[in-house]
């Protein structure tokens, strides 16, 4: 499966292809092995193992033979959480990142039944609301900044999806919220 991924904002190309028990990863010009287990509902623990040339003699010889071998690898814990119907917070370790799927491409080409309906926008992680930038009854655009949440140390602007309305706000300023916790509902 061939993806469009926007991270913080640059756009990448992702190509996931199974291999046995688990895929073969290419981010750009990068090729990764990843085994992945899921933790929990929203935790995954990643192994990821890059590819060397069976003739490769370390990270300076890197040739293009199609025959490869498993170089070192390196495990990560990474969180999942939604923020918004397009959005996502990735979370490696303790650093946050906000990833969209598609995310040019979807901003351009939604459409019907794929943009109807309405859009809950929860917190992404435990953490304190900042600020909350919109009011109900406002009018709001498609990844305009709508809640300010902070989650270990670091700010999480959450943005809406898509174009709507201002239906409900859950939370007050300075409030505590727990992962998934709604904050504002869009219609």
């Amino acid at each position: 499966m061939q993806y469009e991924v926007e991270i913080e904002g640059r756009v990448r190309t992702v190509i996931v292809t199974r291999t046995g028990d688990g895929f073969a990863v290419r981010v750009d010009d990068h090729a990764r092995i990843v085994d992945a287990v899921r933790i929990d509902a929203h935790v995954l623990s990643l192994l990821v193992g890059e590819l060397w040339p069976t003739h490769d003699t370390g990270p300076a010889d890197r040739g293009t033979d199609a025959r490869r071998r498993l170089g070192p690898r390196t495990s990560y814990e990474v969180a999942l959480s939604r923020a918004g119907s397009a959005q996502l917070i990735v979370s490696v370790g303790a650093t946050p990142f906000t990833v969209t799927l598609n995310g040019r491409r979807r901003a351009k080409d939604v459409a019907g039944p794929a943009g109807a309906g309405p859009q809950r926008i929860v917190a992404p992680m435990p953490g304190k609301v900042i600020r909350v930038l919109v009011q109900a009854g406002d009018a709001v655009l498609a990844r305009q900044p709508l809640v300010v949440v902070e989650a270990m140390k670091m700010e999480n602007e959450l943005r809406a999806a898509r174009d709507g309305t201002v239906a409900a706000i859950h939370v007050k300023e300075g409030a505590s919220v727990d992962a998934g916790a709604p904050l504002i509902d869009i219609t």
